[in-house]
């Protein structure tokens, strides 16, 4: 007897941050899954790229531009995927970032940091990376009494990690929050959860995390060391969680969850 389980076919799913790297992986498995995929994000030339990437390998996927800070915009791009599919049942929210202005050197002093900084941080990852595209891409799911969303928190969120105190605080406010609507909206239909990426190099975090000859910095060193798995995570290893968060039927009864995938680094102490 097949085992349908994580078949996601007849799903349709928006991936807000679809351009980037960690977002652009789960679309591409949320489409190899079944759904067809809508990628949202600013960089309509990645965008182009990623929907080729999945058409090419059978799955369905389109690109609509859109600022995940305008509102305006997203109501727009959701229009454009309600045209051509309906409405959306599972909404992955991957906008996020950190800021250099908004990170402490060693021995910087945190009351000299920028308030801009810490708003626009708040700004990349809560308002725009979870609160607007929420507010938009729910009202289908809502009326119609069905969907997952899931949020891109941070094992920063959950742990505070140094240096990074305005991305880790943002983070946190995205757990909250998930926990917040999945309470409210379990009623209607609607689940929500996050999924907490431990450190998967990226453009942002690569010069971070490593030096120019492909060595690890003093950062990452001390980052592996606290890795029981002994290594960095890889985008793909985040498929298996968000297709089971989509899934109706394979999580069903999973709402207000956050999904640690960090190598156990959040496992460690000292």
């Amino acid at each position: 007897m097949r085992n349908d389980l994580f078949d996601l076919d007849g799903e349709v799913a928006v991936v807000v941050g679809g351009t980037g790297v960690l977002g652009g992986a789960l679309a591409e498995a949320l489409a190899a899954a079944g759904a067809r995929v809508a990628i949202v994000g600013r960089n309509a030339e990645r965008g182009g790229e990623r929907v080729r990437r999945m058409t090419a390998a059978g799955g369905q996927a389109l690109f609509a531009a859109a600022d995940a800070l305008d509102r305006g915009a997203l109501v727009r791009a959701r229009d454009t995927v309600m045209s051509q599919w309906g409405a959306p049942t599972v909404l992955v929210n991957a906008a996020g970032g950190n800021r250099p202005e908004a990170t402490l050197t060693p021995g910087a002093d945190f009351c000299q940091l920028p308030l801009d900084a810490w708003q626009s941080v708040f700004d990349l990852n809560l308002v725009g990376g979870v609160l607007l595209p929420t507010q938009v891409f729910a009202e289908p799911m809502l009326a119609a009494h069905r969907g997952s969303i899931i949020n891109i928190a941070s094992m920063a969120g959950m742990t505070p990690l140094s240096r990074v105190v305005a991305y880790s605080a943002a983070k946190a406010a995205v757990i909250n929050l998930t926990r917040f609507l999945a309470r409210e909206w379990a009623p209607r239909g609607v689940r929500v959860n996050a999924i907490s990426p431990g450190f998967f190099p990226a453009e942002q975090n690569r010069a971070l995390l490593f030096q120019p000859d492909g060595s690890y910095t003093e950062r990452g060193r001390q980052i592996i060391g606290h890795t029981p798995m002994a290594r960095f995570g890889e985008p793909h290893e985040l498929a298996g969680a968000a297709i089971w968060l989509a899934s109706s039927r394979a999580a069903s009864f999973v709402t207000g969850q956050n999904i640690a995938i960090d190598g156990g680094f959040s496992a460690m102490t000292i």
